[in-house]
């Protein structure tokens, strides 16, 4: 068993967008055989980029407020709002309030 602060784990900037990091809490880091969490912050007027992916994924979020924007437009996000996001689905997120959008989202372990 590994437990340690979310702190520990360093952020990075995630796919290049000024405003949004990424700290892959639990990944090559313990050596999880099957899934990755990931701890994303995106701030205040700050979105993803709008994307897709072979693979789905599930968010929960922390603290702020936001929107998970898909193909039929934007559904609110709060803290205690979870999110499935099937595969090959287009989807963002997109922070709509005053501090910073934080959510947990467990991918499975990237191929590679």
């Amino acid at each position: 068993m590994r437990v340690y602060p979310i702190a520990s784990v360093p952020a990075e900037t995630y796919a290049g967008i000024d405003g949004v990091s990424i700290r892959w809490a639990i990944g090559e880091n313990v050596a999880a055989p099957n899934f990755y969490l990931r701890v994303i912050d995106v701030e205040q007027g700050a979105a993803t980029a709008w994307h897709q992916h072979n693979w789905e994924h599930e968010v929960y979020v922390l603290a702020g407020e936001g929107a998970a924007r898909d193909a039929h437009g934007e559904t609110p996000l709060e803290p205690g709002s979870c999110a499935y996001i099937a595969p090959n689905e287009p989807h963002a997120f997109v922070n709509t309030g005053a501090e910073p959008l934080r959510f947990v989202c467990v991918i499975p372990k990237p191929k590679g």
